[in-house]
């Protein structure tokens, strides 16, 4: 009788000592995944936090940390017209988006990507594009 109810005991123990794994909590971003026009009016207080200022880099700051960096940059190009076009975006990773200013002095919404070095293509929301140069 002794043997069955070590054996049950053993089980139980077993049982009992079975841990689930801690779950691990979800990182809280302080940027957003995508990045809207709105982005380059405001710095928010944790963007703050990790502003970087660099004249040696043709961004004009750069906010978070390794990894997850959001750069503003000053670019001018043309439109699908060739007419001259200027403004500023905000980007992280590949995608971005800001406001350009056009000849008559319009504002425009953009997205952007960079296609090469130094080179962006944007679109607005009428989706006309643009050629664009960081500063």
């Amino acid at each position: 009788m002794s043997r069955p109810f070590l054996l049950l005991l053993l089980l139980f123990g077993c049982i009992l000592s079975c841990k689930k794994e801690p779950t691990q909590p979800k990182v809280q971003s302080l940027y957003q995944e995508k990045i809207t026009p709105e982005d380059v009016k405001t710095l928010t207080p944790d963007e703050a936090k990790t502003y970087h200022r660099d004249t040696v880099y043709d961004y004009e700051y750069r906010t978070g940390t390794s990894g997850n960096y959001e750069y503003q940059y000053q670019v001018h190009g043309r439109n699908e017209a060739k007419d001259s076009i200027n403004g500023l975006i905000n980007i992280k990773g590949k995608y971005g988006a800001g406001f350009l200013i056009d000849n008559n002095q319009d504002t425009l919404a953009v997205e952007v990507e960079w296609v090469a070095y130094g080179v962006l293509k944007g679109k607005d929301q009428q989706g006309r594009c643009y050629e664009l140069r960081v500063h």
